[in-house]
């Protein structure tokens, strides 16, 4: 439901924007959306005693080294209809809408045994032709037994398991005989 929500707002943002503008937007609101991180933070922007006036300095504040009236009419907006909470989502929607529109998306490599830079180029350089984007892989070392590649931006999930092959080996022979 927030996703949706700062969907309207982020479309809103792209009215008469450049994507230099909505990338210094977009740095922004992942900046503070890592604060919500800070509970002390969120306790303070959530408490109901806590004027709506005193929030929204706060998060101006926050923002001012922006310099951006666009970034600071959100955040008045955002106070005034009690959607605070929505700038995490706002951030995470906004970096997506980036990475769609500059065609640049980050990938992650699971497998159980080390996989050499090489291949993790190789494998980089394939889904860059395959899905006319630029995509760029990182390794993460983890107990699934064969390799996995996720691009959470494209929607892709590319698994080789050692288990299942050997499991349909298994059946095709048994089939054979």
């Amino acid at each position: 439901m927030k996703e949706l929500i700062a969907k309207k707002y982020i479309k809103a943002l792209k009215t008469g924007s450049d994507l230099a503008s909505m990338q210094n937007i977009t740095e922004v609101f992942s900046v503070l959306a890592d604060s919500f991180a800070d509970e002390k933070f969120v306790s303070i922007l959530v408490n109901p005693h806590v004027d709506a006036k005193d929030k929204s300095e706060i998060l101006l504040a926050a923002v001012k080294s922006a310099e951006s009236e666009k970034i600071n009419n959100l955040i008045k907006l955002l106070v005034e209809n009690k959607r605070i909470n929505i700038i995490p989502a706002i951030a995470a929607e906004l970096k997506k809408d980036i990475a769609n529109t500059t065609k640049t998306y980050n990938g992650v490599i699971y497998s159980n045994d080390n996989i050499d830079a090489k291949v993790i180029t190789e494998l980089s350089d394939g889904l860059n032709k395959k899905f006319d984007s630029t995509i760029t892989l990182t390794f993460v070392q983890n107990d699934f037994n064969g390799i996995k590649v996720e691009v959470a931006g494209l929607g892709i999930e590319i698994n080789f398991s050692k288990d299942r092959i050997d499991s349909q080996i298994i059946e095709h022979i048994i089939k054979a005989i």
